[in-house]
């Protein structure tokens, strides 16, 4: 009994340690998932613009994040993890007055023109704020936690990006865009609030000479390459398994999308301290199995039960992968470089994300919409593959 006395006093130390940057990933992205589902509304029914402008403004943000990595991880080991959130907070909030901005402009072209700078803005924002609370609970709890780190962080995320697209499309019916731009300046303005409350990390100077992206890419990119591959069956279930139920005329593609976020969360809530307990290694190659089971299930559906079956488990699976390649990942980087391995390692995401839509639309184009979770049956087989590569290496 004595000895667990230690141990849940330690929990509860990692927990006051994280918990406030929780909440700033979560009120920081939900100025990001509120406006995805707004967007399309304004830009297309109030703006009158055609669709394919519709994804340029929506995906120009997710383009911006990737260009602005290297610099955010720069300025994160350079000033410190809090003065990284305490920038990235109120751009995004100077976003949200852009977007305010362009309802105010009566001509749809001069309305579009501000609309796509606060977009922009919103990219660097991102970069800047989440590669900052990633290396701050890091450094808040330790090296030895970085799964624990990555994990409730990415709970935060995902929660405010489901939570943001109901949200964003009630405030867009109750109020309008403007609704959703004051949403987006104040919500950001809470986070930077909290952060301002925390105490800062020390920032190495002088003789350590922090590594430049490419530096830390080599040290890193086997494991950013596995998570990769894993996310791609997250971005084709998000974007495809709606398309899915429909070519099939099945009922219920809310539930199977719900199922996925209940395992994924389910799972960090519960199992996010075994990448740290037992190694990235281990637990990323049995997720990325389990998702791999997911993706067949979806691929072989013939009915909505097994399409929901194998959405759980593909959530099940995703959802240990990140965390478990984090560890391996900021395990080879020193910690005054801490940040510009989390930016470069969040590229392989972002990277990801843009690149699965094109592709798998091709696919889809050419063999139906289940061939869409045979290209992330596949892909989870080459996250194994990596994942086994970097393992014979060590």
């Amino acid at each position: 009994m004595s000895m667990n006395i230690p141990q849940n006093l330690q929990e509860r130390s990692t927990a006051r340690n994280l918990l406030p940057l929780v909440a700033i990933v979560f009120s920081g992205f939900l100025c990001i998932g509120i406006p995805l589902p707004a967007l399309p509304l304004h830009v297309n029914g109030t703006l009158g613009y055609s669709a394919i402008v519709v994804g340029w403004i929506v995906g120009i943000q997710s383009f911006a994040t990737i260009l602005t990595r290297k610099f955010a991880g720069s300025y994160c080991d350079r000033h410190g993890p809090k003065q990284s959130v305490s920038l990235g907070l109120p751009m995004a909030s100077c976003a949200g007055l852009l977007y305010l901005a362009s309802t105010w402009i009566a001509d749809p072209l001069g309305s579009i023109a501000v609309l796509t700078l606060g977009r922009l803005l919103m990219g660097p924002a991102e970069s800047l704020f989440l590669t900052g609370t990633m290396t701050w609970g890091i450094g808040r709890v330790g090296i030895a936690k970085t799964g624990k780190v990555m994990a409730w962080q990415g709970i935060a995320m995902f929660a405010a990006l489901g939570i943001g697209g109901p949200l964003g499309v009630a405030i867009q019916q109750r109020f309008g865009f403007a609704g959703v731009a004051w949403t987006t300046i104040v919500l950001p303005l809470l986070g930077f609030a909290i952060a301002r409350m925390l105490s800062a990390l020390a920032v190495s100077r002088g003789h350590l000479q922090g590594l430049s992206f490419m530096g830390a890419l080599a040290l890193i990119w086997r494991f950013g390459l596995a998570l990769a591959f894993s996310a791609m069956p997250f971005a084709i279930l998000t974007s495809f398994l709606v398309l899915l139920y429909g070519s099939y005329g099945w009922q219920g593609a809310g539930y199977a999308i719900l199922g996925f976020s209940a395992g994924y969360i389910g799972v960090r809530l519960f199992f996010a301290h075994l990448p740290d307990r037992i190694g990235g290694a281990k637990v990323g190659a049995v997720s990325v199995a389990i998702e791999l089971c997911g993706q067949l299930m979806l691929w072989q559906a013939h009915d909505p039960m097994t399409a929901l079956a194998g959405s759980v488990l593909t959530g099940i699976g995703f959802s240990l992968v990140f965390p478990s390649m984090g560890v391996q990942a900021m395990a080879r980087v020193p910690a005054h470089s801490r940040g510009m391995a989390v930016a470069c390692f969040m590229a392989f995401i972002d990277v990801a994300s843009g690149l699965t839509g094109p592709i798998v639309g091709v696919v889809i184009g050419l063999y139906g919409y289940p061939a869409a979770f045979l290209a992330g049956t596949l892909a989870c087989v080459a996250s194994l593959l990596v994942m086994w590569s970097s393992a014979r290496r060590n």
